[in-house]
């Protein structure tokens, strides 16, 4: 079978800096990156597939990563799919849903992984390119692990990609492409400014925070590194973690639920709280913006959680009541107070925060949530920037059963019992 895929019109297909680099496989590594609706993801799709529908005598086996597989659906697999059916492609491809593996018409193969399970990611054979979405989520070791994996002799142009929308210059990306720059590495950058497929709509949306708010505009639009100010949060330990260790095993669980639909993400929190030891674990969390109700419903039910007391933000009373009726009975809603913000971040300052590794959007957080400063004076403000602080309210409202308290009342709840 031969497939052959002509553009009448690409600059209908494609945006220009993908256009430009199409057919450059020069460089081991590409880092993409940029703001919101920049393209960056789309365009690497497009050209990985373009690149895998070209080797015929030795078919490429591409690896799509998320840091969690569990995230894999409803993004880069999606995209990935997408791009497919809108070249016509799909029908001549073998779709394995349950595994997440994509056969083209070659025989080239698309595995989609999470990195969650490093030593799954250990016994793939014979790579010929890697795919890192939201690669500021890995470490530097995955990384380094991932190029040993690209290096089955047979497949020529061996590369792997980066995407990511920038976070703080304490990221390991940054420190390792930008401050201490790679051999054998090319980086795009991208705005929205670059995307000639965004509606005036969205362009409408993300312009109007260069006065609402331009930190926002500056890192989620412009696709900058933030330079780190004063952390709220400046100490915290990121490791792998077991509910079910003895470490863990009595120590209660707590939940908590942020609103967030359009700019901001609905974000859901698991966290265990020693209150003896003074010890807060980050266990699980669930983060994604455009979520309808129903939608954080389904995702709490197939979390396990559905049965357990959520703390959620009290500013959305029909929110709470919509989960109610899809299943969510437990939900409560937080006991917002004056100053609720200073006052929950100063109880969480005196725990150990541990971060499980897979907690990337609280890690995130965590490097990026900062205090304002005054602009007149110089001086630091007893307000946090609001910006990277969606994990801290979840897990303010979560903690409140305790937050004044000093220990956790054993009769209120089933799921917060030592």
């Amino acid at each position: 079978m031969t497939i052959d895929i002509k553009f009448m019109h690409p600059e209908k297909e494609f945006n220009r800096s993908v256009f430009d680099s199409l057919n450059d496989y020069e460089h081991f590594t590409e880092v993409w990156y940029g703001g919101a609706a920049s393209g960056k993801s789309h365009g690497v799709v497009q050209k990985v597939v373009l690149k895998a529908l070209k080797e015929w005598k030795h078919p490429r086996k591409v690896l799509f990563l998320r840091k969690v597989g569990s995230r894999l659906r409803d993004s880069i697999y999606e995209d990935v799919v997408i791009r497919l059916s809108e070249w016509k492609l799909l029908p001549y491809c073998k779709i394995n849903k349950t595994n997440f593996e994509i056969t083209l018409p070659n025989g080239a193969m698309f595995l989609f992984k999470g990195m969650d399970d490093q030593e799954k990611i250990k016994s793939i054979k014979g790579l010929s390119d890697v795919v890192m979405e939201e690669a500021t989520e890995f470490s530097q070791e995955d990384y380094e692990q991932l190029t040993l994996r690209v290096r089955e002799r047979k497949h020529s142009n061996k590369q792997i990609f980066l995407m990511f929308n920038p976070v703080s210059k304490a990221n390991w990306v940054y420190q390792y492409f930008f401050k201490n720059k790679q051999p054998d590495t090319i980086i795009h950058q991208s705005s929205y400014k670059d995307n000639k497929f965004v509606d005036d709509q969205t362009r409408r949306n993300i312009e109007k925070f260069k006065t609402t708010n331009p930190v926002w505009y500056r890192i989620y639009a412009l696709g900058e590194f933030a330079t780190l100010d004063k952390l709220i949060f400046p100490n915290y330990e990121v490791r792998r973690l077991n509910s079910d260790s003895p470490e863990l095993q009595s120590v209660p669980s707590m939940f908590g639920l942020d609103f967030g639909y359009t700019n901001d993400p609905s974000f859901f929190i698991h966290v265990k709280v020693d209150d003896k030891n003074k010890k807060m674990y980050f266990i699980e969390e669930y983060s994604k913006t455009g979520m309808m109700n129903n939608q954080i419903a389904d995702v709490i039910k197939s979390m396990g959680y559905s049965k357990e007391v959520i703390t959620a933000d009290a500013a959305e009373p029909k929110s709470i009541d919509e989960l109610r009726r899809n299943g969510i009975e437990r939900v409560r809603k937080s006991n917002k107070g004056k100053d609720s913000i200073i006052q929950g971040i100063q109880f969480m300052q005196q725990y150990e925060l541990i971060v499980d590794d897979r907690c990337q959007k609280v890690i995130e957080g965590l490097e990026n949530y900062t205090w304002q400063k005054d602009k007149k004076t110089g001086e630091y403000t007893n307000k946090p920037v609001d910006l990277f602080n969606h994990w801290a309210d979840a897990t303010r409202y979560a903690v409140e059963e305790i937050n004044g308290k000093g220990k956790v009342q054993a009769k209120v709840h089933r799921n917060l019992l030592f």
